[in-house]
């Protein structure tokens, strides 16, 4: 494929907030990647990355071991951003990276999590997944020597940001974050990054129907309800009469996935058409990737069924109001006695607030599903129950 003239480009991207001089001419030589290639691995072999694999997706900590979880999401949309970017004339690599870093803010128990250190954070700023995913890869996530974080390229910190468009009341951490590397929050983020959005929108739409049926939550006759999945579904019988039940509901996600990313393709080729440099894209005023018109309708009935349906399925509620209790149980805990925290964290722990709150919450939101019921537990000496619903 092409590479489009508005495509992010590796060799001229914003820098990095520190430019690191290695003393070691031959640790530079790992590879030969390109900076948003280097992007990609920081993320990938960071810890943060790793602790999605025990983070909620839909259902909390799950006993079986095909329901998805924030890894595997983020694994499939990192999947479908490539194919996307690719067919787009786009740069595959850091549309894969911010596909792969998009979720490492969400804390143990996904929504009811964030839910919960909002709560809890009222007073101190709040707190909101996405600003946390930039302050885990700025200042968190601290592997090298030289620097906190991971020193990403500003294309896709800028990306990761506002990934959803323009940021209009940053929040203190957008804000702290953007007076020390400054993002140009008013404009809107490169192609890649609004590829990245519209992925996750197809992944979780999509997949998370998969789980939902798998899990007897979902049900196919209240799914035929929506005209556009009754004809997919109806091509499939056609397609494969005699297949098991299971197996055509596979299709139909299947099908469902690509019918969403062709429409993605011809419709966001048409909007870029004319376009000739990332400059043009963001300042473009508007959104060039996404949906159609007409899909855009059919997606917001999807997500309206989907929560009518699965997320506000009186087990999911009732499980996520017992996740939020763990949340807020973890934070009052550590505000009130610093101790039971490990002594990494004890030790930088500051005095004053907001930041001694902000750090409580950086920890939490840093836990996986499991690590925070046994937290709980050892404090409190009960384990947390009602969490596990699948």
């Amino acid at each position: 494929m092409t590479r489009a003239p508005y495509a992010a480009d590796p060799a001229q991207h914003g820098g990095r907030e520190f430019g690191v001089q290695r003393s070691n001419a031959g640790a530079e030589q790992r590879g030969p990647r390109s900076d948003f290639q280097r992007d990609r691995d920081r993320i990938i072999h960071s810890m943060s990355f790793r602790r999605l694999k025990s983070k909620t997706q839909v259902f909390i900590a799950p006993d079986g071991d095909h329901y998805r979880t924030r890894l595997t999401h983020s694994l499939e949309v990192a999947q479908i951003g490539r194919v996307l970017a690719r067919a787009l004339g786009l740069d595959e690599d850091l549309t894969e990276a911010l596909c792969l870093a998009h979720d490492l803010g969400h804390p143990p128990f996904g929504h009811a999590g964030e839910d919960a250190l909002s709560d809890a954070m009222t007073a101190h700023g709040g707190f909101c997944h996405n600003a946390q995913a930039l302050r885990t890869v700025m200042r968190l996530e601290s592997p090298y020597p030289e620097h906190d974080g991971l020193n990403l390229t500003w294309d896709l910190l800028e990306g990761l940001a506002k990934h959803n468009g323009p940021i209009t009341e940053p929040g203190w951490a957008l804000a702290e974050l953007d007076a020390a590397f400054p993002l140009q929050f008013s404009a809107w983020p490169s192609l890649e990054a609004q590829i990245a959005a519209v992925s996750d929108d197809i992944a979780y739409d999509n997949h998370d129907i998969d789980d939902g049926l798998r899990a007897g939550f979902l049900d196919l006759d209240d799914l035929l309800e929506l005209d556009f999945l009754a004809q997919q579904w109806r091509a499939v019988e056609k397609r494969f009469p005699n297949a098991p039940r299971e197996r055509q509901l596979r299709e139909l996600v299947r099908d469902q996935i690509g019918l969403m990313v062709n429409d993605v393709l011809e419709y966001t080729n048409a909007q870029v058409a004319g376009y000739m440099s990332v400059a043009e894209i963001r300042a473009a005023g508007q959104q060039l990737a996404g949906f159609s018109p007409a899909m855009t309708e059919h997606e917001r009935a999807l997500k309206k069924f989907m929560y009518d349906k699965l997320y506000y399925h009186p087990e999911q509620v009732s499980a996520a109001t017992r996740a939020r209790d763990v949340v807020a149980k973890l934070f009052a805990a550590y505000s009130q006695d610093a101790t039971l925290m490990p002594n990494e964290w004890r030790q930088r722990l500051p005095a004053e607030q907001p930041d001694r709150a902000r750090m409580i919450a950086d920890f939490i939101a840093g836990m996986s599903d499991r690590f925070a019921m046994q937290s709980c537990a050892a404090i409190y000496g009960e384990q947390p129950s009602g969490l596990t619903n699948v």
